[in-house]
């Protein structure tokens, strides 16, 4: 087709495209152009730029959100689920969680049309710093996001791309990217789709790969024999990554060659209870930070005490997976439970996980 003959509003679609910047890395105002439900808790958010731009990420990477709700500042992060291949466009997918302010907010209140703040891309679970030859996606739940859009990535990219795919889902009607997935199965013969449900097995199509129950040495043995010579990244819930880490292990499997992303749970939004003055002189850590002091409590992180003091830090994923709390403690020691997406040289200097950080002695901190 020539451009003669492009009608008005493809022409202002491609005059928008051939416009764009690149966006790589920072802030980015988000314009909400479709919006869609995947199953009955999960939707789907496609934005472009309020200003035209080329979204350029690594596939598995994610975004974190900024928005006002209710009249308070509240930081989520979602992986993206397309890919860097599709640029123009960028899409995520929100699974509502029970009580969830962000999750559910998205679902009833956010519609086309609506502007939204990010960050980012960020992420070290992504196609680009991790290399492989032969790939093993295994997830559930929302875990599966960053796996579809490795899976977009890789036969948009790479001829006869050679990727195992296997999702974990309670029943035919929890299986996210279900349409899309067969499509990709059907197009190339080198994607090895299958499933593990709870319940429901049976009312799959035949000629599907499935198992019925949860992921065992028998079914993944069974679903993909040569598990063994790939490289495997894992993405879900807590008791999903604990339980694949220790199949895996118990089968002898090289876990150099295990890469995983654990989704925290979203929080219900409800203020923790502030841990009493009593309890927190009980331990003799202080917090400083700048002209603020806090007596700390010895369960209390360092997100707890930034933000009882009043002082900002974005806080997305709050499990020390999303890396959006980084800060360095500049005197004193910590114990931290994560130190996911810091590098080493990160770690030298200081810095840690605010959310995922104890004090062990009095501590200035640097936001």
């Amino acid at each position: 087709m020539s451009i003669d003959t492009i009608s008005q509003p493809s022409r202002h679609n491609h005059e928008r495209q051939l416009a764009s910047n690149d966006w790589q890395h920072g802030q980015v105002a988000l314009l909400c152009v479709d919006k869609w439900q995947e199953t009955h808790d999960v939707f789907s958010y496609r934005f472009q730029g309020v200003e035209p731009v080329k979204f350029q990420f690594k596939p598995g990477q994610f975004l974190t959100f900024s928005m006002d709700i209710d009249g308070n500042k509240t930081y989520r992060s979602y992986t993206i689920s397309s890919s860097p291949s599709r640029p123009y466009s960028i899409v995520v997918t929100v699974k509502c969680i029970e009580g969830g302010r962000v999750s559910n907010y998205l679902a009833e209140s956010f519609n086309v049309g609506g502007i939204i703040n990010a960050s980012g891309p960020d992420g070290v679970f992504n196609l680009v710093d991790i290399k492989a030859d032969k790939y093993l996606f295994l997830s559930a739940g929302s875990g599966i996001t960053p796996m579809f859009s490795m899976s977009l990535w890789l036969t948009d990219t790479q001829v006869g791309a050679d990727i195992a795919f296997l999702n974990c889902a309670k029943s035919p009607e929890d299986m996210i990217f279900r349409t899309e997935l067969d499509t990709i199965r059907f197009n190339h013969s080198a994607f090895n789709l299958s499933y593990i449900l709870e319940s429901g097995a049976e009312r799959l199509p035949q000629g599907l790969s499935c198992g019925e129950g949860r992921i065992n040495a028998e079914l993944l043995a069974r679903l993909v024999e040569d598990y063994k010579d790939r490289t495997i990244f894992v993405c879900g819930p807590e008791p999903f990554m604990q339980g694949v880490e220790s199949l895996l292990e118990s089968l002898n499997f090289d876990m150099s060659r295990y890469h995983y992303e654990s989704f925290g749970t979203e929080s219900s939004g409800h203020d923790k209870t502030v841990i009493t003055e009593v309890e927190n002189a009980a331990t003799g850590f202080m917090l400083r930070i700048g002209e603020h002091s806090r007596a700390m409590g010895q369960d209390e992180t360092l997100l707890e005490g930034i933000e009882a003091e009043g002082l900002s830090i974005i806080a997305a994923c709050r499990a020390g997976v999303c890396g959006a709390c980084k800060c360095k403690v500049v005197e004193g020691e910590t114990e931290s439970s994560s130190e996911m997406t810091l590098t080493l040289d990160e770690i030298a200097q200081g810095y840690v996980l605010a959310c995922s950080t104890k004090l062990t002695s009095d501590v200035l901190l640097q936001l």
